[in-house]
C-alpha cells in the first residue's frame, strides 16, 4: 500500500520526536513546554489582533511584539538535556555558491531540480515525495553553484510541524532562496511562507538596519538618532529595552527604522537573504495571470513541463548571487581563461586582498602591484593596489617584490662592510721602509 500525505506527516512527526535521546518523563516535559510556548505566542497574536493601531496602543503593541520575538527565540533553542541538535540534513557544502528551493509540497521543486542539475530527484503526483534533502550542481558561466531541493514545508513549520525547522536550518546556510510557487494556486502561498520564514529570523529581500545597539555595564540608557523619526520614540524604545532586561545601552538611529527593526537588531540573529520567487506551472494559467506575476518584483515564471523561461531563471539567479570571476594572467603569457578565481561580496569580499587571500594567504605581503584588464579598470593595463575593487571577468597579473641579496651589488650597494665607528676601524699595516 502507497503511504499518502497524511502518512508522511505523521511519520515526521514522530522521528522529530524521537530523535531527542531522552528518557520518555523528559521527552513529555520538553513537548508540553514547547506546546506552552506555541499557546502564549498565539494568546499575544491574538491579543495585538484585536487591539486597535493608535498613536495610545503603539506602547502596548511594541512591548507584546518584543514578547513575541522572546518566545520565538526559545522556540527555537534547542531543548536542555538533549545530546545533539536531533536528525537534521547533512549536506556538505560544495562549489562556488548554495541555493536552496523551498515551497510547497507539489509545486515542481524535484522537476525543477532534474532539469538544472540532471540530478534524479523523485517526483511524484502525491504530496511529501521528497523526504531528505537532495542536491545537485549547476554548471554555469564557468563556475559551480550547489542546489539543494529541500522537502516541502506547510503553515507551521517554523513551530516544528512537517520537519520544517531542519528545512528551515539548511535553507539559512544559502546565499540565496528561490521560493518556488504554483502559478494555478492563489497568491496566499507566498504570504504564508513569507510568514514562516520571518518568524525563524529569516528576512527576505532586506537590508539590515541601520542602527547601532551596544550593551553596556553602567551609564543608563543613551538615545540619539540622526534624522527624525516617525514610527518609533525614546519611550516606546525604553519599554522595549526594559521587556528584555536591559538598562545599560547605547542607541544611535541611523535612520527611519520601524519596532520591528529595533527588535531584529536587539535579537542580533536575523539572516538578511536574497529571495527569487519562482512561479511554475505557467502553461495551466492564463496569459493575463502570467503577464500579472512576471511584473512583480523578483519575480520569474517557468514551467518545468515545458521547458519555458529556464535560462531566464538561471541568469537571474546569478544576478542575485553576485559572484565575480576573475582570471589569472602569468607574467610574459596569455590569460588562463579556463579556470577562474570565483569571488563574492557575500564570501569574503572582492577587492585584490580578498583575491591573493583566496589563492594563498602567504601572497599578500609579497604583493608589490598588480596588473589589472576589465571592467573595473580605467585604463589597461591599470596599476592598482591591494584595496581595488575587481568586477567580473577581470584579469589580474601579480607583480611580486624582488628578493635581491642582503646589501645589493656594486655601485648599488646599500651596507658596508665597515665598522660605524671611526674607532673601530682596524689600521693599515705602515709601509716599508
Amino acid at each position: 500500500m502507497k503511504a499518502g500525505p497524511e502518512t508522511h506527516f505523521n511519520f515526521n512527526l514522530l522521528t522529530d520526536l524521537l530523535s531527542l535521546s531522552l528518557s520518555p518523563s523528559c521527552r513529555d516535559c520538553i513537548f508540553r513546554g514547547k506546546m506552552g510556548i506555541i499557546e502564549k505566542i498565539k494568546e499575544i497574536e491574538f491579543e495585538m489582533a484585536r487591539t486597535q493601531k493608535n498613536k495610545a496602543t503603539e506602547y502596548h503593541l511594541g512591548q507584546l511584539k518584543a514578547k513575541i520575538a522572546k518566545l520565538r527565540t526559545q522556540l527555537l533553542e534547542p531543548p536542555k538535556g538533549s545530546s545533539g541538535g536531533g536528525d537534521g540534513f547533512e549536506v556538505t557544502k560544495f562549489g562556488h555558491g548554495r541555493v536552496a528551493l523551498i515551497g510547497f509540497p507539489s509545486v515542481g521543486k524535484s522537476t525543477l531540480l532534474t532539469l538544472l542539475t540532471g540530478t534524479h530527484s523523485e517526483a511524484a503526483s502525491y504530496e511529501f515525495t521528497t523526504l531528505t534533502c537532495i542536491p545537485g550542481i549547476i554548471h554555469y558561466n564557468d563556475t559551480k553553484i550547489q542546489l539543494l531541493d529541500l522537502p516541502g514545508i506547510i503553515e507551521g513549520a517554523s513551530e516544528g510541524k512537517g520537519r520544517g525547522r531542519q528545512v528551515i536550518a539548511v535553507a539559512k546556510s544559502s546565499d540565496i532562496v528561490l521560493m518556488v510557487l504554483d502559478a494555478s494556486k492563489s497568491e496566499g502561498h507566498r504570504q504564508i511562507l513569507t510568514k514562516e520564514l520571518e518568524a525563524v529570523g529569516l528576512r527576505l529581500n532586506k537590508r539590515p538596519p541601520q542602527i547601532y545597539f551596544k550593551k553596556k555595564k553602567t551609564g543608563g540608557i543613551s538615545f540619539n538618532s540622526t534624522m527624525p523619526l516617525t514610527h518609533v520614540d525614546e519611550k516606546l524604545c525604553y519599554q522595549i529595552l526594559h521587556e528584555y532586561k536591559i538598562h545599560n545601552a547605547e542607541i544611535l538611529f541611523r535612520e527611519d527604522a520601524t519596532v520591528d527593526d529595533f527588535i531584529d537588531v536587539i535579537e542580533g540573529n536575523r539572516k538578511y537573504m536574497k529571495c527569487v520567487y519562482v512561479y511554475n506551472k505557467i502553461d495551466v494559467v492564463g496569459i493575463d495571470d502570467v503577464d500579472r506575476l512576471s511584473r512583480q518584483p523578483n519575480s520569474v515564471v517557468i514551467s518545468c513541463n515545458l521547458k519555458l523561461n529556464l535560462d531566464r531563471l538561471l541568469s537571474r539567479m546569478w544576478d542575485e548571487m553576485g559572484l565575480v570571476r576573475v582570471y589569472t594572467k602569468p607574467q610574459g603569457q596569455q590569460p588562463d581563461f579556463s579556470d577562474p578565481v570565483v569571488l563574492s561580496a557575500d564570501r569574503g569580499g572582492c577587492s585584490v586582498e580578498d583575491f591573493c587571500n583566496h589563492i594563498h594567504r602567504s601572497l599578500v605581503k609579497d604583493v608589490k602591484y598588480v596588473l589589472v584588464w576589465g571592467i573595473s579598470a580605467r585604463h589597461y593595463p591599470q596599476h592598482c593596489g591591494l584595496s581595488h575593487v575587481l568586477r567580473d571577468e577581470d584579469v589580474v597579473q601579480i607583480v611580486k617584490k624582488k628578493e635581491t641579496d642582503e646589501g645589493g651589488r656594486g655601485r648599488f650597494k646599500s651596507h658596508s662592510d665597515a665598522p660605524a665607528r671611526i674607532s673601530d676601524r682596524q689600521k693599515k699595516a705602515p709601509l716599508k721602509q
